[in-house]
């Protein structure tokens, strides 16, 4: 993240009343914080978190070895995931139908949810192609960033 992301990030704030911003992304963490004070200027504190040193190595005796997984085992289909907090929502509203469902072939350019946040309704799309295989969040539940909203299999 560079400083004109942030410097956005922080207008977003603004625009929005927001106090506080936070995101996680990849070992990578920020924390936003706006302070309003009566007759001075507002105050932005920028704290960067960079991920954890390396682990010190331990002697390969103290680790435990697992037994190696079936050479049969399907592998997990790709996820489309959650890029901010809100809610998601599936239908773009409550009297029309769903975006997706599973079975459906989506493209890069298919809208398949929407996420709400901070009262603005934004459009998800798949940004691949392949078959919708699962659905991991209901309706109008919650999601955080980089949560898993739907499984698809290339096509």
């Amino acid at each position: 993240m560079d400083f004109k992301d942030i410097k956005s990030i922080v207008d977003l704030m603004k625009k929005n009343s927001l106090s506080e911003f936070e995101m996680e992304k990849e070992g990578f963490k920020i924390k936003l914080r706006r302070a309003s004070r009566e007759g001075k200027s507002e105050e932005v504190q920028v704290q960067h978190y960079l991920p954890p040193a390396a682990p010190v190595p331990v002697s390969s005796a103290e680790i435990p070895v697992a037994a190696p997984a079936p050479a049969s085992a399907p592998a997990t289909d790709p996820e489309i995931k959650s890029p901010m907090i809100g809610t998601f929502y599936r239908k773009p509203s409550p009297e029309s139908g769903t975006y997706v469902e599973i079975g459906d072939t989506v493209i890069a350019d298919t809208v398949v949810c929407i996420i709400e946040a901070m009262k603005v309704m934004n459009e998800i799309k798949a940004e691949m192609s392949g078959v919708v295989t699962e659905i991991l969040v209901e309706d109008s539940r919650p999601v955080e960033f980089g949560q898993p909203l739907f499984r698809v299999r290339p096509a």
